[in-house]
């Protein structure tokens, strides 16, 4: 009895403590990332905001990385990768109104030349699309949120996220092929979509908030 009693007693604390946080704006944003255009593409963002629950769907297109912007294996063996598309959704939880964490399924589709051949379905290695579930951790920052003015809903949202990848479109993540550049019989392991060939992913994104209110 002594024991149900103390659940009851710690759920009790847990929802009251919640009850006594203060309610959340309900908004929409919409952003827009900078790493995507340094890549020569696009990438935008949508996140709905109810009370304590984060939505978000994003879409980017045509990221290209050549040379210095690939390490390993991929700028060894002279490749260039291109994404035509990478696409994904969020659902996740806001611990204030600036700071959130989503659990994140995202598609990416890669394609494969040879760097400075021209980019099209006669000179492609090979094409896959991978499949990634991580979490991102965002930070709405809102430089004018005490304005009376359109500026209030600009923001600046730096973002951290750890996308893996599960799996490919690749028969076991991996393709064996014969180099043209290196001479060689080499294998091109289906990427990571992050810096480095790696889960990790750190972003700045600019863009602007609607529906915000006073608290």
């Amino acid at each position: 009895m002594a024991k149900i009693n103390l659940h009851l007693i710690v759920f009790l604390i847990s929802i009251s403590a919640t009850l006594a946080q203060p309610t959340l704006n309900n908004k929409v944003n919409v952003v827009f990332g900078l790493n995507q255009l340094l890549a020569k593409g696009f990438n935008a963002e949508v996140n709905v905001f109810h009370k304590r629950l984060a939505f978000d769907y994003s879409h980017g297109v045509s990221l290209d990385f050549t040379g210095a912007a690939l390490t390993g294996d991929e700028k060894d063996q002279k490749l260039a990768i291109h994404l035509p598309w990478t696409t994904g959704f969020g659902v996740g939880y806001r611990f204030s109104d600036a700071l959130n964490v989503r659990l994140e399924p995202k598609w990416h589709r890669f394609e494969v030349y040879y760097d400075g051949d021209q980019q099209t379905s006669a000179n492609r290695i090979t094409a896959y699309t991978t499949f990634t579930l991580g979490v991102g951790a965002y930070y709405n920052w809102q430089p004018f949120k005490q304005k009376d003015s359109a500026l209030k809903g600009l923001m600046v949202v730096p973002s951290l996220r750890f996308w893996p990848r599960l799996s490919s479109t690749l028969d076991n993540d991996k393709l064996q092929y014969n180099n043209r550049e290196t001479g060689q019989t080499e294998t091109h392991e289906s990427m990571q979509v992050g810096f480095g060939n790696t889960p990790w992913v750190f972003n700045i994104s600019i863009g602007y908030s609607f529906g915000m209110r006073r608290q």
